[in-house]
């Protein structure tokens, strides 16, 4: 085999040097913050403390009105949105809806530790989220747009020929 083909070949010792794009790497990123953001609440239904609060409709003082879920609804939404919206949208508007998203999800996590005492778990899942929030940022703050591509949001309409 000639050394071209050996560099060239699908082979485990090379895979190391090959680099995740930015958009995969974020929507990677994404994924692995929702499923913290979620674990952590599903963690928090098996604590009996927090559990009888649930059902009171009272968290720390906070009422569970459909407003607030409302709101929780929504910023459970933005990770999960980011997941496919770091993969398909354009590079500026990717890079700037990241930041905000990151930013976001960083100060509300960050915000919920100064509400009640949190327990170790979520102490734990918070390092974890607000870790990979910050990283989510940085990356795509130092995210540069490719010299010489241009992209164009092009949709795919599948038209049956017969």
């Amino acid at each position: 085999m000639a050394t071209n083909e050996r560099a060239n070949s699908p082979n485990p010792a090379n895979a190391h040097q090959e680099k995740m794009d930015v958009k995969s790497k974020l929507s990677t990123l994404w994924i692995f913050a929702a499923l913290n953001y979620l674990y952590c609440d599903v963690l928090g239904l098996m604590d009996p403390e927090l559990l009888s609060q649930y059902l009171g409709g009272n968290i720390n003082g906070i009422e569970l009105t459909p407003g607030f879920l409302l709101g929780a609804g929504i910023l459970v939404e933005i990770p999960i949105a980011m997941v496919l919206l770091s993969r398909a949208l354009p590079y500026r508007a990717n890079r700037w809806a990241t930041i905000a998203a990151g930013t976001i999800m960083t100060a509300v996590q960050s915000a919920s530790l100064f509400v009640g005492t949190p327990a170790p778990y979520y102490l734990f899942f918070s390092v974890i989220e607000i870790a990979t929030t910050v990283l989510i940022v940085w990356f795509a703050w130092n995210w540069r747009e490719p010299v010489g591509q241009v992209e164009l949001y092009e949709p795919e309409l599948s038209v049956s020929r017969r």
